[in-house]
C-alpha cells in the first residue's frame, strides 16, 4: 500500500497548547539530554531535511521498505519520503560538506515508519544518535561509538543495560577461508541476519515459475565449470542478440541462472563446512572467551583468522579502557544486524524489561561509497530509540 503523507494516519498531530506539552514530555527530556552528552562527547548537532529521496532508502533496503515509508512527490515529480531513519541523511550531508576529513556528529528527533503489523501502532518515533566519519583508528572508533551511546543512555535513566556484540567483518573472513561458492555466501550472511537455521538456509530450493526448459538448462549448468557455463549463458544470449533483460546485462542474467542452478542442485556446499559453519555460529560467550574458542577453531581447521581476530581483540581492550565492564558483555557469531550495509563491529544494548533493543549500531564502512564517495571512507555509528528508554529524569 502507497501511503501518502497527506493521509498518513498514524503520525501525530498537535494543536499548539498540545505541541508545547509534548515538548515538556519526558521523551524530550530525554533526548535533550542525550543531545547534551554526545555534544560534550565532541559529536556536533546535525538535523537532516525532514523530506529526503525516497531512492536512496530504497535502493538499500529494497522494494519491499516501501511500504513502511510515507511517500509524496516534489513539483517535478521526483518521489521523496519522510526520513524513516537518520543514517543516510548524515552520511549525505557529510558527503556533501566534509568529506573524506574526519568529522563527529549528532542528531535527534522524529523518524517515521509505518507500523508493520498492527494498526495501533504509531508510525512516528524519536531517535538520536552518533556518527563518526574518516578515523583510520577503527577499533578505538568503535569502542568510542559504543561508550557514548552506553554513557548517554544511562544519563537519561537507563539501567542495567546488557550489551550483544557481533562482527560483520569476522562472518566474511570466515566466508573467505571456506570458500564459499558466492550464491550460497550471500544466502548464509542474508540467512543468518534474519535468523534462520543452517539447514534451512542449505535445503534445495525451487525456482517459483519456472518452465521444463529453464529447468533444464539449469540443471546442464550445474554439472559444468562455473566459468564454462557462465560463457555458455552469454554466448547464447549473444547468438539471440539479447544484451539485456530488465536492466540485467547479459554477464548479469548468466551469473542469475549459475546461482539458480547452484541453488536448485542443492550441491555446493560438502558437509565438512557446513560442520564448521556450524560451529562457528554457535559461539556465544564474553568476548575474551569467544575469541579463544574461534582461535581454537581456526587452528583446528587450519583456517587464517588471525588479522581479524587480531583487531576484534584489540577493540576489546578500547572498550575495555573505557571502563566498560567485558565480562558482562555478550559476543555470539551469529548476531547480525538487519540492515545490508554493515561491515564490522555491531552491537545493541537492551534494558531487562525492555523486549526490543534501545540501542543499536556498527561500522558501515561501505555505505558512504554507494552513496557517492570517490574513496573509501571509514565510518561507524549508534542510533538510540528515545520511545523505548525507561526510567524518568
Amino acid at each position: 500500500m502507497r501511503r501518502r503523507i497527506t493521509a498518513a494516519k498514524h503520525l501525530k498531530t498537535f494543536t499548539e497548547d498540545e505541541s508545547v506539552t509534548e515538548a515538556r514530555s519526558p521523551a524530550s527530556r530525554k533526548l535533550n539530554t542525550l543531545l547534551d552528552h554526545f555534544e560534550k562527547a565532541g559529536y556536533g548537532r546535525r538535523e537532516p531535511k525532514l523530506l529526503q529521496p525516497a531512492s536512496v532508502f530504497l535502493d538499500r533496503s529494497g522494494e519491499n521498505f516501501r511500504g513502511r515509508l510515507y511517500l509524496t512527490n516534489d513539483p517535478s515529480g521526483a518521489e521523496l519520503c519522510l526520513r524513516p531513519e537518520y543514517t543516510i541523511p548524515i552520511c549525505l550531508e557529510y558527503l556533501a560538506q566534509l568529506a573524506p576529513k574526519t568529522a563527529a556528529y549528532s542528531y535527534g528527533g522524529s523518524i517515521f515508519r509505518a507500523p508493520e503489523n498492527s494498526s495501533s501502532k504509531e508510525g512516528e518515533f524519536i531517535q538520536a544518535g552518533i556518527e563518526s566519519f574518516g578515523r583510520l583508528d577503527r577499533e578505538a572508533a568503535d569502542a568510542e561509538i559504543l561508550a557514548v551511546a552506553l554513557e548517554s543512555a544511562k544519563a537519561t535513566g537507563a539501567k542495567n543495560l546488557k550489551v550483544r556484540i557481533g562482527d560483520a567483518s569476522l562472518v566474511a573472513a570466515f566466508l573467505d577461508e571456506l570458500n564459499l561458492p558466492s550464491v550460497w555466501r550471500r544466502r548464509v550472511v542474508t540467512g543468518r541476519a534474519r535468523g534462520l537455521s543452517l539447514k534451512s538456509i542449505f535445503e534445495p530450493i525451487s525456482v517459483i515459475g519456472a518452465n521444463v526448459e529453464q529447468a533444464g538448462v539449469r540443471a546442464a549448468l550445474s554439472r559444468v565449470d562455473p566459468a564454462d557455463a557462465r560463457r555458455l549463458v552469454e554466448d547464447l544470449l549473444s547468438i539471440a542478440s539479447i544484451t539485456a533483460i530488465g536492466g540485467r546485462s547479459a554477464a548479469e542474467i548468466a551469473e542469475r541462472f549459475l546461482d539458480q542452478a547452484t541453488l536448485t542442485s542443492g550441491e555446493g556446499v560438502p558437509s565438512e563446512k557446513r560442520a564448521l559453519l556450524e560451529a562457528f555460529f554457535a559461539i556465544e560467550d564474553t568476548p575474551d572467551k569467544a575469541s579463544n574458542a574461534l582461535r581454537r577453531l581456526a587452528a583446528e581447521a587450519n583456517l587464517n583468522l588471525s588479522k581479524t581476530l587480531d583487531s576484534f581483540d584489540t577493540r576489546t581492550g578500547f572498550i575495555a579502557a573505557h571502563e566498560i565492564i567485558i565480562e558482562e558483555m555478550i559476543f555470539s557469531a551469529s548476531f547480525a544486524r538487519q540492515l545490508d550495509y554493515y561491515t564490522g563491529f555491531v552491537f545493541e544494548a537492551r534494558e531487562p524489561d525492555i523486549k526490543e533493543p534501545i540501542i543499536g549500531g556498527g561500522r558501515y564502512d561501505r555505505l558512504l561509497e554507494t552513496l557517492g564517495a570517490t574513496q573509501d571512507i571509514p565510518a561507524v555509528g549508534a542510533a538510540i530509540w528515545v520511545d523505548r528508554l525507561g526510567g524518568a529524569i
